[in-house]
């Protein structure tokens, strides 16, 4: 495995210049915040709870939702609510963001890192399902890019050893699975709302969960351990039973999320064309594999395309050239030191770590520069 990076400087917005990430800011999403900045509330208040209430009708209808500061607090807010405890053992992907396992390093959980499919680059049911024991205490899945695990599988393997499935849907808002949008399938689904994803909150993540009898918890935890339903009798007053975090989300960042949520089916459709077309720009390339495509019984959400590719430094020099980013993104968690190093035997994450590369795709390209950037590559490398 390499031990640099294969990152370059960023390219400037213009120019030309196809970059790899851009925020979406929704068309309402200013005129919302100057309304929120004019308030009373601009911390936690009103319109915490209305974007908590509309985008659980819109994805998770039925089941409790709680919008905090960060998708890693959203995670770390499930472990917790999952009753996880110094010593037990999680599986999770070894291929993820590493806000994904962090949280488990915070609470002295052990991870066990399940392998990849090498196709879709999401957690592996089988290798799952062999790991599994009567230690294992939760199972934790990432939708990669968009496209929702086996969820079948996963289950399959979560009923056999009565423990809950945690959804990391950071990049799937919006995908559906055998007709169920994701968050509405699992016991807890997180999604993250950071600069750069589907919706934006500045930065921000939102809890979804099957047993709503949770919900009053889970607001207590999310700040300090207070119920502030409870706080206008007087802080001395109310006891504090559990150990909380300063989790919230604020008015200013919900004023965003809901000025996304008027526009998102718009953003939704857009993202999905691009990565059709890069679907259909990229087929036939020798040496170039897409990754995530062909299946009809779940939609992906279109937050990444990525390649298996030969010689993948080459294909990113040749893309810079041609004034198009491109990067890993995401990394193989157990190279970090803080994980224990690196796990052996996982087969797949093993053959495809220096080979994978992400494409642009964001709401400020159109259909030409996607087409630009399949062109590139068509060219060879």
């Amino acid at each position: 495995m390499s031990r640099t990076q294969d990152e370059m400087p960023l390219l400037d917005v213009g120019s030309d210049n196809i970059v790899l990430f851009h925020p979406h800011v929704p068309r309402k999403g200013i005129e919302h915040v100057n309304d929120t900045l004019r308030s009373r509330w601009i911390g936690q208040g009103p319109k915490v709870d209305l974007f908590e209430q509309r985008f659980g009708n819109r994805f998770a209808p039925g089941l409790a939702c709680v919008a905090v500061g960060s998708g890693t607090d959203a995670l770390h807010l499930a472990y917790i609510l999952t009753g996880l405890r110094p010593g037990d053992e999680v599986i999770a992907p070894v291929f993820t963001c590493t806000a994904t396992n962090i949280p488990f390093l915070y609470m002295g959980v052990n991870v066990r890192f399940a392998d990849i499919q090498a196709g879709t680059l999401n957690i592996d049911p089988s290798h799952v399902a062999s790991l599994a024991n009567e230690k294992t205490k939760a199972i934790v899945c990432v939708h990669y890019g968009g496209l929702p695990c086996d969820m079948a599988e996963l289950q399959a393997v979560a009923s056999n050893w009565n423990i809950p499935i945690i959804e990391d849907a950071a990049h799937a808002v919006g995908a559906t699975y055998r007709g169920r949008s994701v968050g509405a399938i699992s016991d807890f689904t997180m999604f993250s709302f950071q600069a750069i994803k589907h919706i934006t909150t500045g930065d921000g993540g939102m809890l979804t969960m099957r047993n709503v009898h949770l919900l009053d918890k889970a607001k207590r935890v999310r700040w300090f351990g207070i119920d502030r339903s409870a706080k206008q009798l007087g802080i001395w007053e109310n006891d504090i039973k559990e150990v909380g975090y300063k989790y919230q989300m604020t008015d200013i960042g919900a004023a965003l999320g809901l000025a996304a949520l008027e526009e998102f089916d718009e953003t939704l459709a857009l993202r999905r064309r691009l990565l059709a077309e890069y679907e259909r720009g990229l087929r036939g390339i020798p040496g170039l594999t897409f990754v995530g495509g062909g299946y009809t019984d779940r939609e992906h959400a279109a937050w990444l395309c990525t390649v298996i590719a030969e010689r993948r430094r080459d294909l990113q020099r040749r893309l810079r050239e041609a004034r198009i980013e491109s990067s890993q993104v995401h990394y193989r968690n157990d190279r970090y030191s803080i994980f224990g190093g690196r796990t052996w035997h996982l087969p797949h994450m093993d053959s495809i770590e220096d080979n994978y590369l992400v494409l642009p795709l964001h709401t400020r390209m159109s259909i030409a520069d996607v087409q630009r950037t399949c062109d590139a590559v068509r060219a060879g490398w």
